[in-house]
């Protein structure tokens, strides 16, 4: 039994998987892209970015410790704050995110 901690933020993400015992057994990371600046005092992001950089941190962690992500049982999430993703009707991100 294994479980996966999550933190995502404007810079990137990182990973951890944890054992049944809370020891940890890896850990990976994946660099998010910049944020963009296009006037000044705005600072903007896509959210896809973030997804991608999720996908690879734990890719990292399933080479390593295959067995052990293939068990994990439970996902622990942090994120960064004051972000404002917009939102369709239909779900689908409408702009970058507005960073704090």
């Amino acid at each position: 039994m294994t479980y996966l901690g999550i933190d995502v933020g404007t810079s990137g993400v990182k990973a951890i998987l944890i054992d049944g015992n809370g020891s940890a057994l890896s850990e990976a990371s994946a660099k998010a892209v910049e944020p963009v600046r296009p006037q000044p005092g705005w600072s903007e992001q896509n959210p896809a970015d973030w997804w991608t950089a999720v996908l690879s941190a734990c890719d990292g962690l399933a080479k390593a410790h295959p067995a052990e992500m293939a068990a994990v049982r439970g996902i622990g999430l942090s994120g960064h704050m004051h972000g404002a993703v917009l939102l369709g009707r239909g779900d689908e991100v409408l702009r970058p995110c507005i960073l704090w």
